[in-house]
């Protein structure tokens, strides 16, 4: 089987690292930054990953995280079942059928009385 080279991959490598891997352009990457990814320049291109040493919890809600803003974008995203949050149910289960969890809504402001 070959690797398929059209889709996103967030995956944690063999040192325990959380990668992405795939066709990252310029909004990809840029998504990945906002979901706190690293660029690192590499002799093959760019490099991106989280911060080592964050713990298991806070890398998996921030692949998570990255992963569904990718597919929002309409990227072809493929994350580990691995860095899914506790909290989240497993990858393509009944309670969660595109296998992210779903980014949670911002608050909603408070009202302001209003003076008169």
């Amino acid at each position: 089987m070959t690797k398929d080279t059209a889709i996103i991959s967030i995956t944690r490598g063999r040192g325990g690292q959380v990668e992405a891997e795939g066709p990252i352009d310029a909004l990809a990457s840029a998504l990945l930054d906002r979901a706190g990814f690293i660029r690192q320049p590499t002799l093959r291109g760019t490099w991106h990953r989280l911060p080592f040493d964050m713990g298991e919890d806070w890398e998996n809600e921030h692949a998570s995280y990255a992963a569904e803003m990718l597919r929002t974008a309409r990227y072809a995203t493929r994350l580990d079942p691995a860095l899914t949050p506790d909290d989240c149910p497993a990858p393509n289960s009944p309670r969660q059928g595109a296998g992210a969890c779903p980014i949670p809504a911002p608050a909603a402001p408070a009202a302001v009385p209003r003076t008169r």
